[in-house]
């Protein structure tokens, strides 16, 4: 496949909606000023060479009452990107659902593939031409587990997370269906955690048979998806173009205490493994295309952290893989969800909470454009041309 992407690397904003742990709703776009700023956040992004962004239709706001929609906002979004000549990879649904759905709701498939196909049909009415790349449902993975298995956010339920999971990837599949049938210029990019869970104990053969478990119910998402697993869903090897592997420093942990490993020692840890040895995993699994389709790090060591993935980044380019893209996600610093009043100090920009005035974070810019520069040339025909970093 050709990289559809009009960039290497590529930003992501902040677009989750969902409710938190205490019932309250988030709405990121809002709290960083993100749709108001957009067309200086837009070109703030060519200084680093960035014309490709996730973006978000947050599903909670748009659909007022049941296939009711207000596209005020998705309009905006999609103007803006035209104006700014930049690709936007649309999430359908980045955690939130409407207030009266949850996953297990029995009108939830029916009324997100409406959802869908309402976005696609108002999207082609102002793009009429051109690829298209949605994805469905970020992280189907994580919110079951966050929603379903420790109920931390809808349907606020516990152990229930393969419940949710089902019916999560049932509205999937239904959606992607539904999306392809109408419009064969679309893409489907899955966006899954990428993570290693590594025994405390390797001497212990019951640990070790679990870790193993936990680490293959990763792939359970896709499994569906291609219909491997679940086949009454209908799912088949048509509906994943592209996997999308968020990959932050937390994840990997030991089982069963949960501690993180140690990610700048982890030639010197026992079951640690590189992100470009899971990124091989998956892409010869699943025989796709892969994206790291969010990374950063909070806090001093960010630097760090995004020249250590672009190391990666380039062992995966030497290695042969079709690697496609980079997303820094968020490019914005953001409040946490749960605990608004604190923010994460993850993004290339700083934010003033009060006017949302942008605060470039110099240090982080200068090594982000050191890592663009090594990777600049990154496409399928230089695969095998990328020098040791």
């Amino acid at each position: 496949m050709q990289n559809p992407f009009s960039s290497f690397w590529i930003a992501g904003y902040e677009c989750s909606d969902q409710l938190n742990c205490f019932g309250d709703r988030v709405n990121l776009l809002e709290a960083t000023g993100h749709l108001e700023h957009i067309e200086q956040d837009y070109n703030r992004l060519r200084e680093f060479s960035i014309s490709t962004v996730r973006e978000g239709l947050q599903w909670s706001c748009v659909e007022t009452s049941p296939y009711v929609y207000d596209w005020t906002k998705v309009r905006q979004l999609i103007s803006a990107a035209r104006q700014q000549q930049v690709q936007v990879i649309w999430d359908l649904c980045h955690f939130g659902y409407p207030s009266d759905l949850t996953p297990l709701h029995p009108h939830f498939t029916k009324r997100f593939v409406a959802f869908a196909l309402a976005f696609l049909e108002l999207y082609r009415s102002l793009q009429p031409e051109g690829l298209l790349i949605v994805t469905p449902i970020n992280e189907v993975n994580f919110i079951a587990w966050l929603g379903g298995e420790v109920g931390a956010t809808s349907p606020y339920t516990k152990k229930c997370g393969w419940e949710v999971k089902y019916h999560l990837m049932q509205a999937y599949i239904q959606c992607v269906k539904a999306l392809k049938a109408r419009d064969c210029q679309l893409r489907i990019l899955v966006t899954e955690p990428l993570i290693n869970i590594v025994p405390e104990d390797f001497g212990d053969s019951d640990l070790v048979n679990k870790a193993k478990q936990k680490n293959e119910e990763q792939f359970q998402m896709l499994d569906i998806l291609c219909g491997y697993m679940c086949r009454e869903l209908g799912g088949n090897d048509d509906l994943a173009d592209i996997i999308g592997c968020n990959y932050y420093h937390n994840n990997q942990w030991y089982y069963p205490s949960e501690r993180q490993l140690d990610w700048r020692n982890g030639a010197a840890i026992t079951g640690y493994r590189k992100l470009s040895d899971l990124c091989r995993e998956v892409f010869e699994r699943y025989k796709r295309p892969i994206v790291i389709s969010e990374t950063s790090y909070e806090g001093a060591l960010k630097g760090e952290w995004i020249h250590f993935i672009t190391e990666e980044c380039a062992q995966m380019l030497r290695m042969g893989l079709e690697l496609f893209g980079v997303c820094i996600y968020p490019v914005l610093n953001r409040p946490d969800w749960d605990f608004p009043e604190r923010w994460h100090d993850s993004g290339i920009w700083k934010i003033d909470p009060e006017r949302f005035a942008r605060t470039i974070d110099e240090p982080y810019s200068s090594t982000l454009n050191h890592c663009i520069n090594k990777l600049s040339f990154a496409s399928t025909a230089t695969f095998q041309k990328i020098p040791q970093l």
